[in-house]
C-alpha cells in the first residue's frame, strides 16, 4: 500500500532539507517517487540550498531606507558566507528587494518574513544562483509620529546602517546618523542607561578600587565618589548626548542638540555580523582529512 502523501514529505525532507510545501510540489510532479523527487528539488536547485543551512553565515550588509511618503522606515541585515558575495551586485540587489518587501507587506518579526511565499523564493533563487547560506537576520520599522523626521546614513556600502528619529525635520539629521556610526554609542541620554547596567559598572567600579594603593587610605566617602566619577566617565563614553561630536570636535552631542533645539528620539544602528562567531577554517586539517 502507498505511504499517504504526508509520510512522503517527512521523508524527502529528511532526506534534502528542503521545506514542506517544495516536497510537496516535488512529490506531485514526479508521481510520489521518493528518488525522483530528490532530484527534482536537486535539478531546482532547492536542496541543493537547503544542504547550506548548517554553514556560519557571518559576512553581508546592512541596509537603511526611509519612505518620506509613507512616513515609515526600514533598517536590515541580511548575511551571506563570505565579504566576496557581499560585494556582489547580486546579493546587494536581493537585500534591497527584501527590505521592500517587508514595508509593502508591512511585516512584523523575521520569522514572518522567511514565511512569505514572494521573499522565500528570493532566497531560494539567490541562494542557488550565489551558491552560499544567505539568511535574514533581522530587521526594524520605524514609524514617524507628528512634526518628527528620519536621518540615515550606511557606511562603507553596508557594513554599518544608522537609522536616526529626530523630533523634527533638521539637515543636521544625517551628521547625527553618521556619529552614530562612527562611535557605536548605546543610549541616548543619562537617563536611558537602565539600573542594572549601572549597577554592574558601579560594582566593577568599587572591586577595581580594593586593589588600587593610591586609594588605601582614603575616606570610605571620598572613595565612594571617585568611584562615581569613574562610572560616569565610563558610560558616558557609550551615551550619544555626552559624546564629542564626530562634525564638531570639542562640542558635546548634547550641547549641539540644545543649540539647534532639536532632539533624538530614537536611534538604531546596525552592524554586520555583530555577536555571530565566525566560523574559523583550518585548512590544513581539512586537507588531511580528505587525504586519509
Amino acid at each position: 500500500m502507498a505511504k499517504p502523501i504526508i509520510e512522503l514529505i517527512k521523508v524527502l525532507r529528511e532526506r534534502t532539507g528542503a521545506g514542506m510545501m517544495d516536497c510537496k510540489k516535488a512529490l506531485e510532479e514526479t508521481d510520489c517517487d521518493i528518488e525522483k523527487a530528490c532530484d527534482w528539488l536537486r535539478e531546482k536547485g532547492i536542496a541543493k540550498a537547503a544542504k547550506k543551512a548548517s554553514r556560519i553565515a557571518a559576512e553581508g550588509l546592512t541596509f537603511v531606507k526611509a519612505c518620506d511618503k509613507c512616513g515609515k522606515a526600514i533598517i536590515i541585515e541580511v548575511n551571506c558566507e563570505t565579504d566576496f558575495v557581499a560585494k556582489s551586485d547580486a546579493f546587494k540587489t536581493l537585500v534591497e528587494e527584501v527590505a521592500h518587501l517587508i514595508m509593502q507587506n508591512d511585516i512584523k518579526t523575521v520569522e514572518e518574513a522567511k514565511a512569505h511565499p514572494a521573499i522565500a523564493e528570493l532566497f531560494t533563487n539567490a541562494t542557488v544562483k550565489i551558491g552560499e547560506k544567505l539568511d535574514l537576520r533581522r530587521f526594524e520599522i520605524v514609524a514617524l509620529n507628528g512634526e518628527e523626521s528620519f536621518g540615515t546614513y550606511i557606511h562603507m556600502g553596508g557594513k554599518i546602517s544608522v537609522l536616526v528619529v529626530l523630533d523634527k525635520a533638521d539637515e543636521a539629521a544625517k551628521g547625527i546618523a553618521m556619529h552614530i556610526a562612527a562611535n557605536n554609542p548605546l543610549y541616548i541620554n543619562k537617563e536611558d542607561i537602565p539600573a542594572d547596567v549601572l549597577a554592574h559598572e558601579t560594582a566593577i567600579q568599587m572591586e577595581a578600587s580594593k586593589a588600587d594603593e593610591k586609594l588605601a587610605n582614603k575616606p570610605e566617602a571620598v572613595v565612594k565618589k571617585i568611584v562615581e566619577g569613574k562610572v560616569n566617565k565610563q558610560l558616558s563614553e557609550t551615551t550619544l548626548a555626552e559624546q564629542d561630536y564626530l562634525l564638531e570636535p570639542g562640542t558635546s552631542v548634547g550641547n549641539f542638540l540644545k543649540q539647534h533645539s532639536i532632539k533624538v528620539v530614537k536611534f538604531v544602528r546596525y552592524m554586520v555580523g555583530e555577536g555571530i562567531e565566525k566560523r574559523k577554517d583550518d585548512f590544513a586539517s581539512e586537507v588531511m582529512s580528505q587525504l586519509k
